[in-house]
């Protein structure tokens, strides 16, 4: 917050002259000013919080996206299925996050490892925290979980869906982010409670390995537990393209996931009105906010062309579905440095992260690895990379903006400032990777091992929708699929005796 306007009677009853009445003067011109001091401060208040609210609605939308993209990326036949466990991850996620998620996240003071307060919001609202700040940290919370989602579509069992969501955004989340964010986390570059890691701390400014890192390799975890959906690959070993139904809904997910991240990045400063004292008074958080917002686009653009022409030259023609992950991609990337990493650096960020997820996907068919959304590699292997990406290209300015009070804080690897900013970053990597392993290995195991995990055989290979869920999406079928009943199938309809066909 700014400062306040400050105002003492007895530095004004010598400017009013002796008389009987300058104490009493005095004592009402500063009321005044502490009136005005405190309209200020409470307007500051609401300024940042409408922010702060607004860019949480931006990161709920994502939800949106997710399930448009979902829902084209599977067949037909499983839409309702794809659409319902997305609704689920909000709705459970909202429980689970409430009673537990949020006191294990930010619940100090506390420990290092796991948060101990505000166990269903009690104490709450506070000098810390107001309610506004929860729905944000809720919302992303929700997006973890989302993610995984994808990698283990058309295959798993709906309460299987209800047990990893609540369990990933109620603790295996939270936890890892109150390592990366809370000001008592092991980890964090805003750590008040003992010495920096590294003399630095980890820089994973919106979420990169908390985020991305933890929803793609519970995915990935989940998908190497279940195995690949029956067809996915033939007998012989060769992969078989299981194409998602509808493109359309795939550009319409993306399109709506670009949007709300405009306020998953620079909604992760919290706050705008706070000004800086390193350029004048036009410069402050909202200039960072908008530089944020340039560095997510720059990096989201330039993944997305360089997936087209790349994968034009490996597979000749231009998929659209590939651009979308690769923008997506490179979203995921730039997460961690967007707020402390210059516009151009994030260009290199994005051309990088789409040569990881095209080498990534060629390394999945090879290990016979079925993903049917790239989820894994999309979000854990680009999310790897734009954490390393920080530790390598993170402005010693910028640094010193975002994570002001010591001057002498590590920064990139390239810009001069030494390997130490980068060893911690490694370091999340690291733990992220054994942290998910740990807990939703477990997980899944057991799932597995009570048949809960995975659906049948016939189950699988007529689709959820008709199987689970009371009928179909919509009127349509998938191209060759000959498992469906011959009601739920749409006919070819040819046009006959038009004057634009030959006879």
């Amino acid at each position: 917050m700014a400062d306040s306007i400050g105002c003492r009677n007895i530095d004004l009853v010598p400017l009013l002259g002796s008389s009987s009445n300058a104490t009493a003067a005095a004592s009402f011109i500063c009321n005044q000013f502490d009136s005005v001091s405190s309209l200020l401060t409470q307007s500051q208040y609401a300024v940042n919080s409408t922010y702060l609210l607004f860019s949480t609605y931006l990161v709920f939308a994502m939800q949106i996206g997710f399930a448009m993209l979902c829902a084209g990326s599977v067949r037909a036949k499983n839409t309702m299925n794809i659409m319902l466990t997305n609704v689920l991850d909000a709705a459970a996620g909202g429980l689970s996050y409430y009673l537990f998620g949020f006191a294990f996240a930010f619940g100090g003071p506390s420990n290092g490892f796991i948060g101990k307060h505000f166990f269903a919001l009690e104490s709450f609202p506070n000098p810390s925290f107001d309610f506004s700040f929860y729905l944000f940290q809720w919302a992303f919370a929700i997006a973890a979980a989302g993610i995984t989602s994808g990698s283990i579509a058309e295959r798993t069992q709906f309460v299987a869906y209800l047990i990893y969501s609540s369990f990933l955004t109620g603790f295996v989340y939270p936890v890892a982010s109150h390592w990366i964010w809370s000001a008592d986390g092991w980890a964090s570059a805003t750590r008040t409670s003992g010495p920096l890691l590294f003399g630095s701390g980890v820089i994973d400014f919106a979420g990169s390995g908390v985020v991305h890192m933890v929803g793609g390799l519970a995915g990935l975890w989940a998908a190497l537990i279940e195995g690949p959906r029956i067809g996915r690959f033939d007998r012989a070993g060769r992969s078989v393209a299981l194409r998602g139904h509808s493109a359309s809904l795939v550009v319409l997910g993306s399109f709506l996931l670009w949007f709300g991240w405009y306020g998953f990045n620079p909604g992760s400063f919290l706050t705008i009105s706070l000004p800086y004292a390193t350029r004048g008074t036009y410069y402050g958080q909202w200039s960072a906010v908008g530089r944020t917002a340039v560095t997510t686009t720059l990096a989201g653009s330039t993944a997305a062309l360089t997936t087209l022409f790349g994968k034009r030259l490996l597979v000749g023609h231009w998929n659209v579905i590939d651009v979308c992950n690769g923008l997506l991609g490179g979203f995921a990337a730039i997460t961690s440095g967007c707020a402390v990493v210059e516009p151009w650096a994030a260009i290199i960020c994005g051309f990088v992260s789409a040569w990881v997820l095209i080498g990534l996907n060629i390394l999945a068919e090879k290990l016979k690895y079925d993903d049917p959304l790239e989820a894994a590699q999309l979000h854990g292997g680009c999310g790897s990379w734009g954490v390393l990406f920080t530790g390598l290209f993170a402005s010693k300015e910028l640094v010193n903006e975002v994570y002001p009070g010591k001057p002498d804080r590590p920064y990139g690897l390239f810009m001069g400032g030494g390997g130490k900013l980068l060893a911690a970053q490694i370091i999340e990597i690291l733990v992220m990777f054994g942290w998910v392993a740990a807990t939703m290995i477990p997980l899944f195991l057991t799932l597995d091992k009570l048949n809960l995990l995975r659906i049948s055989v016939e189950d699988e290979l007529a689709g959820m929708d008709i199987t689970r869920h009371g009928g179909m999406a919509y009127i349509y079928h998938d191209q060759e699929d000959e498992n469906l009943p011959p009601q739920f199938k749409m006919k070819k309809i040819e046009p006959s005796n038009s004057p634009f066909t030959e006879p």
